[in-house]
């Protein structure tokens, strides 16, 4: 599996979700534009996926959701904000650790242009 090239498409989804609705909807609004477009471009995704918390080998059910998930390797977590901050990058992170993907992405959907809302991360401590 091509890593760049799902994350090109990804890239290009987003764009174009932000290209026709612009900034300022609910986060919400972004989400299901954009498993609609990533349907459209036949990338395989999951929607508010289900990410358990293990603790001392006790699985844990926290409510603790993937955004979406893409190809079952990389990890989006949409905003809708003034801002990317350091929290979300921490969120992110532990999404990342947590799930044992290494790849994700935070694309905030209220900038003017989108491809300053694209923060990639790697977690590097992929077991």
């Amino acid at each position: 599996m091509d890593l760049n090239k799902i994350s090109n498409d990804i890239i290009g989804a987003a764009i174009e979700v932000h290209r026709t609705l612009g900034p300022g909807l609910l986060e919400s609004a972004y989400e299901q534009c954009l498993c609609h477009e990533l349907n459209l471009r036949s990338i395989s995704f999951k929607r508010q996926k289900e990410l358990s918390v293990v603790y001392k080998q006790i699985k844990l059910d926290c409510g603790y959701r993937l955004d979406i998930l893409v190809e079952e390797v990389i990890i989006l977590e949409l905003k809708s904000c003034e801002k990317i901050e350091p929290i979300h990058k921490a969120q992110l992170l532990t999404y990342l650790k947590l799930s044992g993907k290494c790849l994700g992405f935070i694309l905030n959907f209220n900038v003017p242009v989108m491809k300053n809302g694209i923060v990639r991360m790697v977690n590097e401590f992929k077991e």
